[in-house]
């Protein structure tokens, strides 16, 4: 059992990096919350303090504020069902006895560690190139026109590049989920004469549903800040900018500091939102 002189000196060794991770999220919040109430554009010299809540009110009222979060949730939501469904499937198929199975579900994994940027490069000149791309020649060799991807189809193209990031990361929770079930229940079903989808249904989906629910908070959680797919493949064109790319074209692009910041503050806002939203769902699927 530990003794008082134990935890004191654990909290002595610990608070150096307490103390360190604190500054280092704290610190950028209140500089961002600090220029959310100025006018501060450094490339015309205006600096200027406590102009109350004209910020946020301008962010909040322009018309591209209303777009960027239903393009967000759009692009949110296309990516989860994709890999939430996608993941299901191919945990199952992973799941199952095969030659190579280590080597394939390597493979699997494997985009999960590719850098957003790497992949975003990857997907526009290798394969959506409407001329030279993997898919042009796809379309060549069927006989129809090759598909301008971004910029016919700009929202889909970033939700499949994302989906191909993030679809490893579901599928490596789902497939745990899935070896942690007992499979009695499956032979008891199919000796009692239950089909695949029955057995699909009724045990092996209401067994995944904590580890959906866990998925679904995760990817939340860093999908609403999207932003190297965006920069590297539209720049926010064609429908796509988000509420993240919006932030940066008001402090880098318009050199609107104030303005920006006060974006932020209202992402962290709408953020923490829905994530006590999504984490009280989780805490009643933990416990049920």
């Amino acid at each position: 059992m530990a003794t008082q002189h134990s935890r004191s000196a654990a909290r002595l060794m610990m608070a150096p990096a307490v103390i360190l991770l604190l500054g280092w999220m704290l610190v950028p919040l209140v500089m961002t919350l600090y220029f959310s109430f100025m006018d501060y554009r450094p490339l015309r010299g205006i600096a200027e303090c406590c102009v109350g809540f004209q910020n946020y009110e301008r962010f909040i009222t322009s018309s591209s504020f209303a777009d960027s979060v239903g393009v967000t949730l759009i692009m949110v939501g296309g990516i989860l069902a994709i890999t939430v469904i996608g993941g299901v499937l191919l945990a199952m198929l992973l799941d199952q006895p095969m030659w190579g199975q280590g080597i394939v579900r390597i493979l699997v994994i494997a985009p999960f560690f590719v850098m957003p940027t790497v992949s975003a490069l990857v997907w526009k000149n290798m394969f959506m190139d409407p001329v030279n791309g993997v898919l042009a020649h796809v379309w060549r060799f069927f006989g129809a026109a090759p598909h301008d991807w971004l910029s016919q189809s700009p929202l889909f193209s970033i939700i499949l590049i994302v989906s191909w990031q993030w679809l490893p990361f579901a599928t490596l929770i789902l497939l745990t989920a899935i070896q942690s079930l007992d499979s009695e229940q499956l032979e008891a079903s199919e000796m009692d004469g239950a089909g695949f989808l029955s057995r699909f249904w009724f045990i092996v989906l209401p067994h995944l549903a904590r580890a959906i629910t866990v998925v679904v908070l995760i990817q939340t959680i860093f999908l609403l800040s999207i932003f190297a797919e965006i920069f590297v493949t539209t720049q926010g064109s064609f429908g796509t900018r988000t509420l993240t790319y919006l932030i940066y074209q008001r402090v880098l692009e318009s050199q609107n500091v104030g303005l920006g910041s006060a974006g932020g503050i209202l992402a962290v806002i709408l953020a923490n939102i829905i994530a006590i939203f999504l984490m009280r769902i989780v805490g009643r699927n933990l416990d049920a």
